[in-house]
């Protein structure tokens, strides 16, 4: 049956789920305290590049509304989605500072018994906070759901409306069948637990994606010291039903505004209970080395050509996205622009971010990968976009000063590279020089 839904924070998160709720037929109506945000998805401007996600909110905008009234918002559904930011702080931990004013806006709206679901990312214990925090605004029933969300940017559309798991947490059988209903479209397994283990879950999650990446890098670097293929080795041990293939793509490590968040925010949450995330402390500082390991090399190789013009192919954190939080990609033009080098950028979508983000010294952005190759010492590929399979390399060496080409995703293939000229590294392959 069909829903009425309120979805607080039209972000990353809330745009993408209210937009895919409008596509299952429920009534959506998302609000944010962002007037000139509400007023440009009014006028069909979408803040946030996500494939899919313009044709989803054309073609269902009878089912989806935007607005700044809180209170109508809260007033008119029957479940409320709390979608606001949960950054880090500067120790790691989580800034839960939008999210308590919104549960406290929330308390003094409610105007009868209402489902309250936070989607937002936030350390356990959360939903226990919520339902004391209400209490003190609101004296009639409500119910309060944890409902974390497992969106891949680049592939969010899919990954809500073909999950591997819808997963919620509630002490409330009635909440539970209408959480059941909601998503009573979505084909995948439905895992209805308690609050606390549903707001672990996220946490857990990526953590453990984390650890596969950074594992894989281990052994690339040993592959780079005792000869051997990343490559063909995560094929081999991704055959293993126990492992499986997914994450074991070695690189120049993982970033984004999950992985790091959540996984600094998991070591808190450890700290704070008097325990240490061994493995995860460890994670994240294979995770910078793997960074600071690409620009040595890229280092390395201009004091040998006596250069120092970087071609940077790739900004973004990961391909189909424009968001360069936390991106090993901008980290390592920040560590290039502090070491004296001058970079030559480009990335199909993230280009404008970049440009917010990072610092103006030295760096020129690029309106193709040819431009941002002509004259340069190296090309150092740091995001793994499609669009860099179908680049002319021959075209590239040519334009550039010398053919040195650092692939740090391993996007391109060392013996093709090597045909057409290029001195070719990858992360744990085998060089062509």
């Amino acid at each position: 049956m069909q829903r009425e839904i309120a979805i607080i924070g039209t972000g990353y998160v809330g745009l993408t789920i209210g937009a895919c709720f409008a596509y299952l037929g429920h009534r959506v109506i998302c609000v944010d305290k962002d007037k000139n945000k509400i007023q440009k998805l009014k006028e069909g401007i979408i803040p946030i590049y996500e494939p899919g996600l313009t044709e989803i909110l054309e073609k269902y905008q009878k089912n989806i509304e935007f607005t700044t009234d809180l209170e109508k918002s809260i007033n008119g559904s029957e479940v409320i989605f709390i979608c606001v930011g949960t950054p880090p702080k500067e120790d790691g931990s989580i800034d839960l500072s939008q999210f308590k004013e919104v549960v406290k806006d929330i308390g003094k709206c409610l105007n009868g018994c209402k489902v309250i679901v936070n989607k937002s990312t936030v350390p356990v214990g959360t939903g226990d906070w919520t339902k004391k925090e209400i209490k003190k605004y609101y004296k009639g029933d409500f119910f309060i759901v944890s409902n974390p969300e497992f969106l891949r940017e680049g592939v969010a559309i899919k990954d809500f409306l073909e999950p591997d798991r819808v997963v919620f947490g509630t002490e409330n059988e009635k909440a539970k069948e209408i959480m059941l209903d909601i998503y009573s479209s979505v084909n995948a397994p439905k895992l209805a637990i308690d609050i606390r283990s549903a707001e672990l879950i996220k946490y857990a999650s990526n953590a453990f994606l984390a650890v596969k990446i950074s594992f894989i890098n281990e052994i690339a670097n040993i592959c780079e010291r005792g000869g051997g293929d990343v490559e063909k080795i995560a094929e081999g041990i991704g055959l293993d039903k126990r492992i499986g293939k997914g994450f074991l793509k070695s690189g120049i490590g993982y970033g984004g505004s999950c992985f790091p968040k959540d996984i600094d925010g998991l070591i808190k949450v450890a700290d704070r209970k008097k325990y240490s995330f061994r493995i995860l402390k460890a994670v994240t500082i294979v995770n910078k080395n793997q960074q600071l390991n690409f620009v040595r090399k890229i280092k390395k190789i201009l004091k040998k050509v006596n250069g120092n013009t970087v071609c940077v192919w790739g900004l973004a954190f990961k391909p189909n996205t424009d968001d360069v939080r936390k991106s090993p990609a901008s980290e390592i033009v920040r560590l290039l622009q502090r070491s004296g080098c001058e970079i030559q950028a480009y990335d199909p979508i993230a280009m404008e971010n970049a440009r917010k983000e990072l610092p103006k010294k030295n760096i020129k952005f690029c309106k193709d990968p040819f431009e941002a190759a002509k004259n340069a010492d190296i090309l150092a590929l740091a995001t793994e976009w499609p669009e860099f399979s179908e680049v002319d390399m021959d075209k590239v060496k040519k334009l550039m000063r010398h053919p040195y080409f650092l692939d740090g995703r391993n996007q391109f293939e060392p013996e093709e590279m090597g045909k057409i000229g290029f001195y070719y590294e990858g992360i744990g392959r085998k060089k062509v020089l």
